[in-house]
């Protein structure tokens, strides 16, 4: 049984603070949001490292938003809805395509300096994509330029403080509705924070697996605060795995951006054959979910643990012009992008599921929201389309903010005390080892296209041999984060047990048929209500 919360404490006996916003997190959802919020009043950003530390700072590729005159809406919708399997919210969609250029010249207001070609806005096609309209920054550094810009509003607004190194724990609420935050300091003190609004902008669960594109904090933790609150959470089956990482002995899964393939890099196997056409007719900017089974598809025929990705038919001058930092990164591995072939394997990339919200970000439990990969808006359904994440978090972050202006801070806060076990015990095995151990079992049960029934099982089962650390005294922020990547692997095998069809970020070797009959609708977990299936109603 997963508890209500992580640790002991009656918040009678802990220092209190109180602020007008509390936003979790510091990629771009939670940045731009407080940037937002400030406008209105006083806003406390909580990170466990620093305001560069996020998903966001590694994002190549770039912001999706219809600029070009040859674009417009209904085909940036047509595309997202395409790319999400019949599992995409109609009504969502429609707000990111519409509102995403006007979130964009926010993005420009605030600093970011997008590249420009012939004093105009440029713009570039990536898999999936029916046109251009992929804004980016010197060249493939686009998440990095956008963390400067508004990590440096930020820092100078006066209405924001930043508490960097700090852990929320868990979020405090009472008959439903959030109050705000426990929240551990780097000394190991630990305050109560309330609030009238807390945002959950804390990422995804990279981590899960062996092999990810993400940094060491995309643990899930926000997925994990939420359901221990009591919030829904949905579509915890459908991960992305990014087809292209690079795969080298002593170098990091290093993301070779979905760009590269934009701009006419083809894949090939290690017999040096170009293989997507028995794949898919749009070929390597076919759908992210397709190429990644068919590089494994390659790699188990040829037994290779990888496949090339070729530009080399460009010349030396473009490659390092528009690929500056792949180009960099991978000749410090003795690679050169506009010469070699890369060896690239898939890893874990994005969580297509997450907390449940409605069109301005709220989840089931009052004043709590949450906004970029942790939230489960409808707008990626089962297999987000390319770039369109950093679209969403922009455009949901402006909407959260909408809301919160109506709200009133609460009139009591609650005495809360956690009930249970008084945990004494510090956990028996090094949390190290049950992160790998994790990890091994979600690669071995819930990868790429080898879920069947009877591994997610055995997989389930093996996770839930883990479930004795819920009585454990955690206290250090590596085993906190342990526990929520355990949460959510638990949530995301049952998930993936539960769908008997195989859909975008979903394969089931098993049943390797899309079932629109009996699975075009969500699997909805809550701690308190157990698990549901939610019908789609306006795709």
């Amino acid at each position: 049984m997963i508890p209500r919360y992580l640790v002991d404490f009656d918040l009678g006996q802990l220092p209190h603070i109180h602020t007008d916003v509390i936003v979790i997190g510091a990629g771009i959802a939670g940045l731009f949001t407080a940037i937002k919020a400030a406008e209105e009043g006083r806003v406390l950003m909580i990170t466990k490292k620093s305001l560069l530390d996020s998903n966001t700072r590694y994002s190549q590729g770039g912001i999706a938003a219809v600029i070009s005159r040859d674009d417009s809406p209904a085909y940036h919708r047509q595309d997202t809805l395409i790319a999400g399997a019949g599992l995409c919210s109609s009504d969502a969609v429609d707000v990111l395509v519409h509102e995403g250029p006007a979130g964009v010249l926010d993005l420009i207001r605030m600093g970011t300096k997008f590249d420009e070609e012939n004093g105009e806005l440029a713009l570039t096609k990536e898999g999936a994509h029916s046109q251009r309209r992929i804004l980016h920054a010197h060249g493939d550094a686009t998440g990095f330029e956008i963390v400067r810009a508004l990590s440096e509003n930020a820092t100078a607004h006066p209405n924001i403080e930043v508490w960097g190194d700090h852990y929320v724990i868990d979020l405090i609420t009472e008959d439903g509705e959030c109050y705000g935050v426990l929240v551990q300091k780097p000394d190991g003190h630990r305050v109560f924070v309330t609030g009238k609004a807390t945002i959950l902008c804390s990422g995804g669960a990279g981590q899960l697996y062996r092999y990810t594109t993400n940094p060491e904090i995309a643990t899930g933790d926000g997925i994990a605060l939420a359901y221990r609150a009591g919030a829904d959470v949905r579509d915890l089956e459908f991960v992305q795995f990014h087809p292209t990482a690079l795969c080298y002995p002593g170098a990091p899964r290093f993301l070779i951006s979905e760009a590269v393939r934009g701009e006419g890099a083809v894949l090939r196997n290690i017999n040096g054959e170009r293989f997507m056409e028995k794949y898919h007719p749009m070929l390597e900017l076919a759908p992210r979910d397709i190429v990644a089974r068919a590089i494994v598809s390659e790699m188990e025929n040829t037994k290779s643990t990888f496949v090339y990705i070729d530009i080399t038919h460009e010349s030396e001058a473009m490659v390092k012009h528009r690929f500056p930092t792949i180009y960099e990164t991978c000749l410090t591995y003795g690679l050169d992008l506009s010469t070699d072939w890369i060896p690239v394997a898939p890893a874990a990339h994005y969580m297509m599921g997450g907390v449940r919200t409605d069109l301005y970000g709220e989840t089931s439990v009052k004043r709590l929201f949450a906004c970029g990969e942790v939230s489960s808006t409808g707008v990626h359904g089962a297999n987000r389309l390319a770039s369109n994440s950093l679209s969403e978090a922009i455009v949901f972050g402006r909407r959260i903010v909408e809301r919160i202006k109506s709200l009133r801070a609460p009139q009591a806060v609650p005495h809360v005390r956690s009930e249970g076990t008084v945990r004494t015990e510090p956990p028996m095995q090094p949390v190290v080892e049950k992160r790998l151990k994790l990890q091994k079992i979600m690669l071995r049960y819930a990868g790429v296209n080898n879920r069947s029934a009877q591994g997610l099982q055995k997989g389930h089962d093996e996770l839930r041999r883990q479930l004795p650390v819920f009585q454990t005294a955690l206290t250090k922020r590596e085993e906190f984060e342990f526990a929520n990547l355990l949460v959510c692997a638990l949530l995301s095998t049952q998930a993936a047990l539960l769908r008997e069809e195989s859909r975008g970020g979903h394969y089931r070797e098993d049943f390797p048929e899309r079932d629109d009959l009996l699975w075009k609708k969500h699997t909805v977990f809550n701690r308190e209500k157990d698990v549901w299936e939610e019908g789609i109603v306006d795709a």
